[in-house]
């Protein structure tokens, strides 16, 4: 009678374990009432908490609606993004200084001073007072607001692959805390399944139906259990601990683990015109830049010329008579060529690297949908049919041990295999999560900018 006593504790126990295991869904993270009640922190909230908008076609939108050189974005906490903020007022700044002309000098000189004779004192000096204006010839100066308009757009493309990156960042991180969550969720059920096994085998050892050697086994597992759940809740806590550092903001209440559940329909991979993404949009300001420096390059081989106007007068007679100058600097030594050749170099490298981008991104974008189809199916097979199959198993196994038709080593195994299926799934989430996220970094269009060459 006692035997059979033990053997209905031992399957009510691990039928309680199997029931928390299986209920509601595949590993929901585990939750106090109190934050069961607290208002889901999305994605969405991260993403605005961190200053993104909530879908990356939103972001590019109002880019494209920004003026050349009008204010930029609200600052963020993020030194990426603010520098790049930073240059782009220091290239509108830059460019404002390309746009203006020489400044005139004013020059005055005494002559005939402090010599002997009728040149003693002042009494012969000559006085001139005049202005040089400097003409500036061969359009340096639109030569010059070119390459300053096209150094602008090559900042603001920066500081929108900043916020990009930042947005990529603030997702993965969200993805790193909602799949830790789920982990520990995973442990700390597993634990909690070893120590009703333990007990269960402890009951078993007391009414004599199995030796001593299955209780010390199972409180081996048990402290090894509790060990991982213990390790996986100071994991999510920290990652969660990340996102928040982050986004400079608390991240309070249960992570949206339905949409780290949710799985998008993903067919054959679709083409992508990489042409307008933001690292080819970077690639072509680069051309546009070592373009606009070989007019610049160019221009500067023409000399400027220096033309003044002078009063002049004769402490002698003291007359006043006017003096006029022009002068040419002469490119004796430096006649600009080497400097051309150069820019005509670094133009060359510029097309180049934009050429390599073209395949490089290509080469990502192929990539990222290929591991987003495979972490697709992945998480498909792992949390359908396969969890469907481990859980079944493991239901059965407990049933029979309890019964006394398996032994312990099926039982571990089945629980084993459960355990490790429903890691896999969570791997395969945060896999696809985090694959559709650079994918999607990676197809980010380009703002539209324009610029203003007077």
């Amino acid at each position: 009678m006692y035997r059979i006593i033990a053997a209905v504790l031992a399957a009510a126990s691990l039928a309680e374990a199997a029931g928390a295991q299986t209920a509601p869904s595949p590993g929901l993270p585990a939750a106090s009432a109190a934050s069961q009640t607290a208002p889901i922190f999305t994605l969405d909230s991260a993403l605005a908490a961190g200053g993104m908008s909530p879908s990356p076609s939103a972001a590019n939108i109002s880019s494209t609606t920004r003026p050349l050189g009008g204010p930029s974005a609200a600052p963020t906490s993020l030194p990426s993004v603010a520098a790049a903020t930073a240059g782009v007022d220091a290239a509108t700044a830059a460019r404002r200084v390309a746009g203006l002309r020489p400044n005139p000098e004013l020059q005055s000189q005494v002559e005939n001073i402090a010599g002997s004779g009728v040149y003693k004192g002042l009494r012969s000096s000559e006085t001139t007072v005049g202005v040089a204006l400097p003409l500036e010839l061969g359009g340096k100066r639109p030569a010059r607001v070119a390459l300053a308009t096209a150094r602008l757009t090559r900042a603001q493309i920066q500081a929108e692959i900043a916020r990009a990156d930042l947005r990529l960042r603030i997702i993965q991180l969200y993805i790193e805390a909602a799949a830790a969550e789920r982990r520990a969720d995973v442990l700390a059920e597993q634990a909690s399944i070893a120590a009703n096994a333990f007990r269960a085998s402890r009951e078993r050892v007391t009414a004599g139906d199995v030796g001593p050697i299955e209780q010390q086994r199972a409180d081996v597992l048990r402290i090894n259990a509790q060990v991982a759940a213990e390790s996986a809740a100071r994991q999510a806590q920290a990652a969660r601990t990340n996102l928040a550092t982050l986004l400079n903001a608390p991240v309070t209440g249960p992570l949206d683990q339905a949409w780290f559940d949710r799985v998008d329909g993903y067919g054959p991979p679709r083409p992508i015109e990489v042409e307008g993404t933001l690292t080819l949009a970077a690639a072509e300001a680069d051309v546009r830049t070592a373009d606009a420096q070989v007019r610049v390059a160019k221009s500067l081989r023409v000399p400027d010329l220096t033309v003044s106007t002078f009063a002049r007068r004769l402490q002698a007679t003291g007359d006043t008579a006017a003096v006029v100058g022009i002068s040419i600097p002469i490119p004796l030594f430096n006649n600009g060529s080497a400097f051309v050749a150069q820019s005509r170099s670094e133009q060359t490298v510029a097309v180049a690297q934009r050429n390599l981008a073209v395949i490089d991104t290509r080469q990502a974008i192929a990539s990222a949908q290929a591991e987003v189809a495979n972490a697709a199916a992945t998480a498909r097979a792992a949390g359908g049919p396969g969890l469907a199959a481990a859980q079944e198993a493991a239901r059965i196994a407990r049933i029979g041990w309890a019964q006394g038709k398996f032994d312990q080593i099926a039982l571990l195994d089945a629980e084993r295999t459960l355990s490790q299926t429903r890691q896999t799934y969570v791997d395969a989430l945060a896999a696809y999560h985090d694959a559709q996220a650079r994918l999607d970094r990676l197809t980010t269009p380009a703002p539209l900018v324009s610029g203003d060459n007077r």
